[in-house]
């Protein structure tokens, strides 16, 4: 089946994708892209689907227009579910009319699916309201790129000086001098409040609040840039009591997550919600064990076992794949008492049926050895233990447990392999000075990202705050010659947002 989606990817903010975007993007076997303002939207397309950049960026197209039409409509005759995803709303100044009249024109039935538009979403987040019974009752939409002196001009200068109408320019930073001029020609009054906000509903997000007259040398003072949005109107005069997402505790922050992507989700959508902007660079993925016949032996045997302690959600997602391939369920542990370190790994427990015997208040080792003895009646000899856990982990709990007498087994239920994704990246903007914080959720994520960074660059830049979730990750840091800025009291991830924001309200 042939059909292409043109859909609006909304001005940044990645949760301002519509569901039916969301589910599009799902079902393509194609996606075409611009450069977005946020590439993780990528991630609810498949992974099997193929991926086409045609990025269009000031003074860089990856791909005329002409031959991104050619492309949607080949693309849809071979039979395939085409997503075309282009930032903003594909009809608001996103050349998505003319999209759409090349795949009528060939014959390809296509969907436009709205996107949230940046002339909309960028004030509402700058606390600036469109309309206001109070002060407007219209807005007027208007193409800045164009230049207002040309010949022909589309623009009624006069028309929009006299109107009470919210004026939006868009794509204008480089003619705002012009724009304001017009306006104030026209007759405008030089006092008329404006505002621009840059990159709006983005953690990069600026704005500024001056008069008509005055708005360009404000520009240049402040150094906004492209893509700004450009408003006039008495409606800008409410930015100061309204604008709420600027407040947000993490807002223009810079915080790189090096956790598997697997075990990021969480760490990075709390951040983000306080408007840090979150970069990915996990230095390690969470990867199958190529033979699986030690743990599977041991599932086939899980009634000897008096414990199995569960160290990660990676470890209980990864035993029950191959308890699930085994033919069996949540059953398999009844006789069983289980642990879990850390309330994530408590909870993955819980959503598969579980409730854990045995949750440590401190979520290292030694914490873990006290509570299993104390379980145990102060006794574990001869007690059967298992670890389902990564390939490679720290010894300290089985060889603990084994000293007490316990017979132990440790079955390696996954692996974690180096990572590199974004390292230059991250570099780059370490050096640049545009980096504030780097977090480390293990040991083993210090060790990797000092192997795609080395320990000299961070020292070189003190600037960069440096995050641990407990006390053995920070150890590793020290052991390299590094300081830890910041560490929770409690080791969870919950604990480590908390410390971050407040270590930068003292900053």
């Amino acid at each position: 089946m042939m059909k292409v989606y043109l859909i609006g990817a909304g001005p940044g903010d990645p949760g301002l994708l519509t569901l039916k975007g969301r589910d599009a993007l799902a079902a393509a076997d194609v996606v075409v892209y611009d450069a977005l303002a946020n590439d993780s939207l990528l991630n609810h397309a498949s992974p099997h689907a193929e991926k086409i950049y045609v990025g269009k960026v000031a003074g860089n197209h990856a791909l005329p227009q002409d031959e991104i039409n050619a492309l949607l409509v080949r693309k849809a005759k071979e039979g395939k579910i085409v997503a075309r995803l282009k930032g903003g709303d594909p009809y608001i100044f996103g050349r998505g009319g003319e999209e759409a009249e090349e795949l009528v024109a060939a014959g390809v039935p296509f969907e436009e699916v709205p996107g949230i538009s940046s002339t909309i979403a960028a004030p509402a987040y700058a606390g600036i309201p469109l309309t206001h019974r109070d002060f407007a009752s219209s807005v007027t939409i208007i193409t800045g790129h164009e230049n207002p002196d040309k010949p022909g001009s589309v623009h009624n200068w006069p028309a929009l000086a006299a109107s009470a109408s919210t004026l939006v320019f868009v794509m204008g930073m480089k003619n705002l001098p012009d724009i304001a001029r017009n306006l104030l020609d026209a007759g405008m009054a030089p006092d008329t409040p404006a505002a621009l906000i840059y990159r709006g509903t983005t953690p990069r997000q600026r704005s500024l609040v001056s008069t008509l007259a005055e708005l360009p040398a404000a520009a240049i003072e402040a150094k906004f840039t492209n893509p700004s949005v450009i408003l006039v109107g008495k409606v800008a005069s409410l930015h100061k009591t309204l604008n709420w997402f600027e407040q947000k505790p993490l807002m223009g922050r810079s915080v790189v997550v090096t956790r598997a992507r697997e075990q990021a989700s969480g760490l990075a959508a709390s951040l983000a919600d306080l408007g840090a902007e979150v970069i990915q660079c996990p230095t390690i993925e969470i990867s199958p064990m190529a033979d699986y016949a030690e743990l599977d032996a041991a599932l086939a045997k899980l009634a000897d076992y008096h414990w199995v302690i569960f160290t990660s959600v990676n470890g209980v997602r990864h035993f029950w794949q191959r308890l699930a391939e085994a033919g069996k369920d949540s059953r398999a542990l009844g006789n069983c008492k289980v642990a879990a370190i850390g309330p994530a790994t408590a909870e993955a427990l819980l959503q598969r049926g579980i409730t854990p015997d045995f949750i440590p208040e401190r979520y290292v080792a030694e914490g873990v050895l006290d509570g299993l003895v104390s379980r145990e009646n102060g006794n574990v000899n001869g007690k059967r233990f298992l670890l389902p856990r990564a390939a490679k982990a720290r010894e300290v709990l089985p060889d603990e447990l084994r000293k007490a007498g316990a017979v132990v087994d440790v079955i390696a239920a996954y692996e974690t392999v180096p990572a590199a994704h974004r390292r230059d990246e991250v570099l780059e903007r370490i050096k640049a000075g545009t980096l504030d914080c780097v977090t480390f959720g293990s040991s083993s994520t210090v060790e990797n990202f000092l192997s795609l960074i080395p320990a000299d660059v961070l020292k070189a830049h003190p600037e960069v705050q440096l995050a641990a979730i407990g006390p053995i990750t920070a150890d590793t840091l020290t052991a390299n010659g590094l300081p830890c800025h910041i560490q929770p009291a409690e080791y969870t991830i919950p604990a480590l947002v908390v410390a971050l924001q407040e270590h930068f309200a003292k900053a």
